[in-house]
């Protein structure tokens, strides 16, 4: 008897077990994330795989990264996926996201015009190049969008000791990372990218990166569920199965597998 019923319960947590997968089929989790992420065209890569093998479809509301979070706080997301570690982590202490994991790092780069006016090409670091842009006056298009590029770039400006902001030659795109270096293109202007969307970016006209490697253009994305408790309509399940994904073995080997032509773009980190 006592057998009978042991067998009968196992059964039951089996099926439901298998249930479980299947109730989240057909779903769909809207995803608020930065534009890096979507121009560079990881999105498209590795979007597929995870829909394929859950089921679940992801949608991605594509800003830059305080707008982003902006969604998330309101709860028009289920999941976060930004780059910006202080604003990221405010978001989490305020209630709004929870489990934030380390996703992915790649870089940025600063880009310019080929004859280099401003002679960045021969800084001893990153705050150095900004500092000789400033000096030269030469023209630079910012994102002005609150991204995550956006942010780290004043904070290179901060660091050079430099108020940008109300100069001649500064200008705010207002805009995603692709426009910005369309901009840029047209004015033969200098800019911060990240180097995921520089790598996809087609029209450079006389754009060429001019500085890299600098320890303090290291670009690291998290992921967070935004809040159920804040939010009662998130989906908690399937985000977290999304979230599970993209953190597990599976999910870093997806990451590491797109390239543009022979090159890595972003480079998963563990959790």
């Amino acid at each position: 008897m006592a057998y009978g019923v042991l067998k009968f319960l196992r059964s039951v947590v089996l099926g439901l077990a298998a249930l479980a997968p299947a109730a989240q089929a057909g779903e769909t989790i809207v995803l608020a994330s930065t534009t890096s992420t979507e121009q560079s065209g990881l999105f498209n890569f590795i979007l597929p795989i995870f829909e394929k093998q859950s089921g679940i479809a992801v949608k991605v509301v594509a800003l830059g990264t305080g707008q982003a979070l902006d969604v998330g706080r309101r709860g028009d997301a289920d999941v976060v996926l930004v780059h910006d570690r202080p604003a990221e982590e405010k978001f989490v202490a305020d209630g709004y996201g929870i489990d934030r994991r380390n996703v992915m790092y790649n870089d940025f780069v600063l880009v310019g015009p080929v004859a280099d006016a401003a002679g960045v090409k021969g800084a001893k670091d990153v705050t150095d190049a900004f500092a000789r842009i400033a000096r030269k006056g030469s023209p630079w298009v910012s994102r002005g969008d609150r991204s995550g590029t956006h942010a780290a770039e004043l904070r290179f400006w901060q660091a050079a000791g430099v108020e940008p902001k109300g100069q001649g030659w500064y200008k705010e795109a207002g805009s995603g990372m692709g426009p910005t270096l369309n901009m840029a293109a047209g004015m033969g202007a200098y800019t911060l990218s990240d180097r995921g969307t520089w790598a996809s970016f087609k029209n450079r006209q006389d754009l060429t990166i001019l500085y890299a490697g600098d320890l303090k253009l290291y670009n690291p994305y998290g992921v967070m569920l935004v809040s159920p408790a804040k939010h009662p309509h998130v989906k908690k399940v399937a985000g977290e199965t999304f979230i599970n994904w993209l953190t597990s073995a599976e999910g870093r080997r997806a990451i590491s597998a797109y390239r543009i032509g022979n090159e890595q773009l972003f480079y998963p980190l563990s959790k």
